[in-house]
């Protein structure tokens, strides 16, 4: 079913990194019986009133050739290797480009295997509930993504330099934070020893 959502919201998926840790592709992995990319691309799926773009980088090629986006546009950022807010700015300069009224935009990697609709929905929801700018994840004793961020701190996304993360305005803003549990968060795919963990 369908999960229709309270106000139109872009999706970046950033999935540009080349996985140096692990050695190969990490958004091509499987976990849990799907690709670790395609899951996420699944559950973007899933919602309604989105506009979703998926960032690649290295690999790129490879990567949108064995995965099905079903509608979800792709770039291929050529500067990838400046940090993952030259792929954030990336996908929501073409967003906004094509959807110049979006109010809120979430930013999601492609390496937590526990995110899905639900989850982005909460999100949502949470924003218009306590009525605050940033809705963010918590886990492990930090805060992060999925995070979702307010139009008002679009200008202040675009303007981060490259080696910046999101997170320097999260907690930049901490008065208008507002934190959503998410304790599967810290489980992310970066080593061998994390896909043992989870096979």
């Amino acid at each position: 079913m369908m999960l229709s959502l309270l106000k139109p919201t872009g999706i970046i998926i950033m999935a540009a990194g080349a996985s140096s840790r692990l050695g190969r592709a990490k958004q091509l992995e499987i976990v849990k019986g799907k690709m670790l990319l395609q899951h996420i691309l699944d559950e973007v799926n899933k919602l309604e009133n989105v506009s979703a773009v998926l960032i690649l980088g290295a690999n790129g090629e490879t990567i949108k050739n064995n995965v099905d986006a079903a509608g979800i546009p792709y770039l291929i950022h050529q500067a990838w290797k400046e940090g993952m807010s030259s792929s954030m700015q990336a996908g929501l300069r073409y967003l906004l480009s094509n959807e110049p009224n979006l109010n809120q935009v979430i930013l999601l990697v492609c390496d937590q295997p526990f995110v899905n609709a639900d989850l982005l929905t909460q999100l949502i929801e949470q924003k218009a509930a306590s009525e605050k700018g940033i809705i963010c994840c918590a886990y492990a004793d930090t805060i992060g993504v999925p995070v979702l961020f307010d139009q008002q701190y679009f200008d202040a996304l675009l303007a981060l330099k490259s080696k910046e993360g999101a997170k320097k305005l999260i907690f930049q803003n901490m008065g208008d934070v507002f934190t959503v549990a998410f304790p599967k968060g810290e489980i992310d795919i970066d080593t061998e020893a994390d896909l043992e963990g989870l096979s």
